[in-house]
């Protein structure tokens, strides 16, 4: 494959995208998780998603459901529950549902594929995510969580006025000071992330995902399930791209693969990730993703 001017160009047209977006993003949904620790007390997230009580689970694999985040965007809100000590299962479940269904892609599902598929698509994504979560607490995958990762960031310099008695407008800088800390943690991970997968993006051509990934490759569900996960592609770009490389011949159960890996895990993810777990708790987390993935493009090959 040569290199050429629109290769290039791409690159860095996706790494200063992503790095502006993703950048914003994690300081306002940072900020946002701020506030709300400010205002609910832990206690009430603990009993909320309580992994003692069964229905936690689902709670959170309905709270993956609702917001609105893209893999990335998942991890500080990951943050703001490992410090609430909110129930290990669950914080997994919520890590693996979040991305896979939020509403922009069930959406562009429905608009797309149709209402069934949609729905086969939201009953894989939301059972895997919650039996691997009970899975994982129940093998005592907890103790790979980093110890820091349950702090909250350095408050220096926040003297008297961080008691519960300071006034408005020095606890929202308290919640910024926080927000920054924690932001400048994670950036070499992000940026890191981010020029790998852009690099990725800008020389990996679509025609070649649909050639090898297409129905005559008995090996194209497993690919398309691992391609998807370097190949970080945003919520509303992932269903319209799965539909164009469909169309070049991609096979239907490798989309389902693709979409997956590429909307449940990214590399970003994956190295935002190691600022709070340690290496084996990441490949449990990458092995469920592309169990799902991969297991998903069959039974949708077989159904449909």
């Amino acid at each position: 494959m040569s290199i050429n001017h629109e290769m290039v160009v791409s690159t860095i047209n996706m790494f200063a995208f992503l790095a502006v977006e993703l950048t914003l993003l994690f300081l306002l949904i940072s900020y946002i998780v701020g506030v709300l620790q400010a205002y609910i007390p832990p206690a009430k997230i603990q009993s909320i998603l309580s992994s003692k009580r069964g229905k936690g689970y689902i709670v959170a694999g309905f709270l993956g459901a609702i917001t609105p985040f893209c893999s990335c965007s998942t991890i500080p809100f990951l943050k703001g529950l490992l410090r609430a000590k909110a129930g290990f299962g669950t914080m997994m479940v919520f890590l693996f549902a979040s991305p896979l269904l939020n509403p922009i892609i069930i959406g562009l599902f429905a608009i797309t594929f149709g209402v069934n598929v949609t729905l086969f698509y939201f009953t894989i994504a939301m059972g895997v995510s919650i039996i691997a979560g009970i899975a994982l607490e129940k093998l005592g995958f907890e103790k790979y969580v980093k110890p820091e990762a349950y702090v909250e960031p350095d408050k220096k310099g926040c003297g008297s006025t961080c008691g519960n008695n300071a006034q408005p407008e020095n606890r929202w800088l308290k919640i910024w000071r926080s927000t920054w800390e924690d932001f400048k943690k994670v950036l070499p991970y992000l940026f890191t992330g981010i020029a790998l997968g852009s690099l990725i993006y800008g020389f990996m051509p679509t025609e070649f995902v649909a050639s090898v990934a297409s129905e005559s490759n008995p090996f194209a569900i497993p690919f398309a399930a691992v391609i998807g996960i370097p190949l970080y592609i945003r919520a509303e770009a992932v269903i319209p791209l799965s539909a164009a490389l469909a169309a070049k011949g991609m096979g239907l159960g490798a989309v389902m693969a693709l979409i997956i890996g590429s909307a449940g895990a990214s590399l970003t993810e994956v190295i935002l990730l190691k600022s709070i777990f340690k290496n084996k708790m990441i490949w449990a987390f990458l092995f469920v993703i592309l169990s799902m993935a991969i297991s998903a493009g069959f039974l949708y090959q077989y159904l449909f």
